[in-house]
C-alpha cells in the first residue's frame, strides 16, 4: 500500500515531469475531476520565470507594490491574494522558494489534498509524468518519492522492465488518475 505524504494530516501530492510534459494541462483537467468526487483542492505551483504578476499593471493592488510594499496582500467577498515581493539580500540566500515555506499559507480547513506542480526535487509523494516521444529520462526509480508514472505510452514498463517498480498509469485518462488519487487519500 502506497502512503501519501502529508502536511498537517492533509495529503500532499505532487507532479513531477520536465518542462514541457504537460503538467498544468494535467492538472487543468484532473481538477475537475477530482472536485466531483467531492475532493477539495489546494494548489502550489512553482514557476521558473523570474517575474510574475498575478495583479494587473494600473490596479491599486499592482501600484502599491510597486511603490515599494514588501507585501501586499488583496481581500474580496470572493477571494484574497497575497504577493510577497524578495529583495535582492533574500534571494542570494533563498535561491528558489522552499514548499514547507509556502504551506503554511493554505487554508487546510478548506482542503482535503494539496498538489503540487514543480517542486520536483522535494520530498513528497509525486506522480511522474513521462511522455518518451521528448526524449528525457525517467525520474523514477531515481526519485524514491515517485508513487506512479502516468505515460502516454501504454507499454512503458516493457521497454523498462527492471526499472520501473510503481504503477503506471495512462496519461491521457483522468478518470483512471483521478481514481488511482482518491484510493489513496481516502485509505
Amino acid at each position: 500500500m502506497i502512503s501519501l505524504t502529508r502536511y498537517q494530516n492533509t495529503p500532499l501530492l505532487g507532479f513531477a515531469a520536465f518542462s514541457g510534459t504537460g503538467k498544468t494541462t494535467l492538472l487543468e483537467q484532473l481538477i475537475p475531476e477530482l472536485n466531483q468526487a467531492n475532493i477539495h483542492i489546494a494548489m502550489v505551483k512553482h514557476t521558473h520565470h523570474e517575474k510574475f504578476d498575478i495583479d494587473k499593471p494600473g490596479k491599486d493592488s499592482y501600484r502599491l507594490r510597486k511603490a515599494g510594499a514588501d507585501q501586499m496582500l488583496v481581500a474580496s467577498a470572493n477571494r484574497w491574494a497575497l504577493m510577497v515581493e524578495h529583495n535582492q539580500a533574500y534571494r542570494k540566500q533563498h535561491p528558489e522558494p522552499e514548499l514547507f515555506e509556502l504551506l503554511p499559507h493554505l487554508n487546510l480547513k478548506q482542503a482535503d489534498l494539496i498538489l503540487v506542480e514543480g517542486f520536483k526535487h522535494e520530498q513528497i509523494s509525486k506522480i511522474e509524468l513521462h511522455r518518451p516521444t521528448l526524449g528525457k529520462p525517467l525520474l523514477h526509480p531515481d526519485d524514491p518519492d515517485i508513487i506512479a508514472i502516468a505515460s502516454d505510452q501504454p507499454d512503458l514498463a516493457e521497454q523498462y522492465p527492471d526499472q520501473i517498480k510503481c504503477p503506471i498509469l495512462d496519461l491521457n485518462n483522468i478518470q483512471e488518475i483521478a481514481g488511482f488519487i482518491t484510493t489513496q487519500i481516502r485509505t
